[in-house]
């Protein structure tokens, strides 16, 4: 039996492809009024993201010893990567960290320096590298190494809930001030960062397109693009992308989900790319 990998819920990979890498997932958590919501587990109405105070917070103890318990035992030895959000962005890697120790020897956890799709490409790069029959260590290198070769980037639409949610203070006095940019953010070495801002909204999926295009260079590239409530949106930046990338390999179209949602607000949309990734079964395949 392979290697077994586990990842946290904002990597939001769905669930025919967590299914086909025999993957488990552990959910990351939203609260209001007392209320305790896990993402991919329990129905979270979509009007929580702008709901004043909601909060976030990472995976549990309890569901981190849980989801790693089975994994142990799935993989019959072989032991488990566990590939988990930034460390900077979040405490899950950290408590995953502890949860291992339970299991000395078997699980390796990942720190991804990243959010949203991103670990997912990461974590689908440690259950490609396990399918082909790395061991354990192999597997954790070949995540470590995958997410060292994804841009991410996002355009967003408002600003309240950046705001509220403290995540990019290297650009707090922007969002103070100027009530008519839409950022472009980026994830720089663990950390949302400001990487360009524009006064339109079209002028920023513009950018993020061009940035988006720099980046793969002319290299075949997995696409994923991400959004919050914007399903017209993030067909349009697909579009867009597809149109001038050379080949893309495989393609992933996600909601960014309640937890990054409530931080980043409705309207954003955004792509991850990455190089040297297997197509993915289950994603869109797009033909050269």
């Amino acid at each position: 039996m392979p290697v077994v990998v586990v990842t946290d819920s904002s990597s939001r990979l769905p669930a025919g492809i967590v299914e086909h890498y025999r993957m488990g997932v552990v959910p990351l958590h939203l609260s209001l009024d007392g209320v305790d919501y896990r993402e991919g587990v329990d129905d979270i109405p979509d009007d929580l993201l702008t709901s004043p105070g909601v909060t976030t917070s990472g995976a549990n103890p309890h569901d981190l010893g849980e989801v790693f318990g089975e994994a142990v035992e799935a993989s019959e030895g072989a032991g488990v990567v566990a590939v988990m959000m930034s460390r900077r962005l979040s405490g899950t890697w950290s408590a995953a960290r502890l949860a291992a120790e339970k299991y000395p020897g078997l699980i390796r956890v990942v720190d991804s320096r990243s959010v949203g799709l991103a670990v997912g490409f990461a974590a689908i790069a440690a259950a490609q590298a396990a399918e082909a029959g790395a061991d354990r260590d192999r597997a954790y290198e070949a995540a470590i190494r995958q997410a060292a070769t994804i841009e991410s980037l996002i355009a967003v639409q408002q600003l309240d809930n950046l705001r509220n949610s403290g995540r990019i203070s290297a650009a707090s006095r922007l969002l103070g001030s100027a009530l008519s940019i839409k950022p472009i953010l980026a994830l720089d070495d663990g950390m949302l960062v400001l990487r360009d801002r524009h006064r339109t909204f079209s002028k920023a999926i513009t950018r993020l397109v061009e940035t988006a295009v720099e980046f793969a260079d002319g290299r075949a590239v997995t696409l994923g693009i991400q959004h919050c409530q914007a399903p017209e949106a993030a067909t349009e930046l697909a579009g867009e992308l597809r149109s001038k990338l050379r080949v893309v390999t495989s393609q992933l179209t996600v909601d960014l989900g309640p937890i990054l949602g409530s931080h980043i607000g409705p309207g954003a949309v955004g792509a991850s790319l990455t190089t040297h990734l297997d197509s993915i079964p289950g994603a869109d395949v797009i033909p050269e």
